[in-house]
């Protein structure tokens, strides 16, 4: 056996630890135990967004840990953009108590960067197409509902103004 098969074992070893390790986290956070009846799984997320304050960022943080291993996986730089936003509308719409929990549960941010994590390790010649549209898509959103917000506290400070000058 020559050294570069063995380094190449060894790199795929490292791997698929590291995907595993993403892997038992996303089930921690995600997807801990199954709420009977039902095919949704509560997982620490949600439940450490109980604690007011820093229970979402906990549950945040832990989840930027599946970034950092994606990171060292050396996936494209879209897909963690991509992750980056699953990351960022899990923590910004669980902000919202009670209801924001219930998005969690739903949403399962952590799963999804999980299988974006495990599809770019694998298959490192992946179509990212699908991953810039989706980023694309969020960033225009979101910029459509700053502009709507803005021409909405225009027409209203308009409509205000007025009223007070009459």
């Amino acid at each position: 056996m020559n050294s570069d098969s063995g380094s190449r074992s060894s790199r795929e070893d490292v791997r698929e630890h590291l995907i595993e390790v993403a892997d038992i986290l996303a089930k921690m956070l995600d997807m801990t135990v199954r709420i009977p009846g039902t095919s949704l799984y509560l997982g620490l997320d949600p439940l450490l967004g109980l604690i007011p304050g820093i229970g979402d960022a906990l549950a945040n943080l832990i989840g930027t840990i599946i970034l950092g291993l994606a990171t060292r996986l050396r996936v494209p730089r879209i897909v963690l953009a991509r992750m980056s936003l699953n990351l960022l509308i899990n923590g910004v719409v669980v902000a919202v108590p009670i209801a924001g929990d219930f998005f969690s549960v739903w949403f399962r941010s952590h799963a999804r960067n999980v299988a974006l994590l495990r599809e770019a390790a694998i298959r490192p010649d992946r179509e990212t197409h699908p991953d810039w549209f989706y980023v694309g898509g969020i960033i225009g959103g979101t910029a459509a509902l700053l502009l709507l917000a803005i021409a909405f506290v225009v027409w209203l400070v308009v409509k205000l103004w007025t009223l007070i000058a009459l």
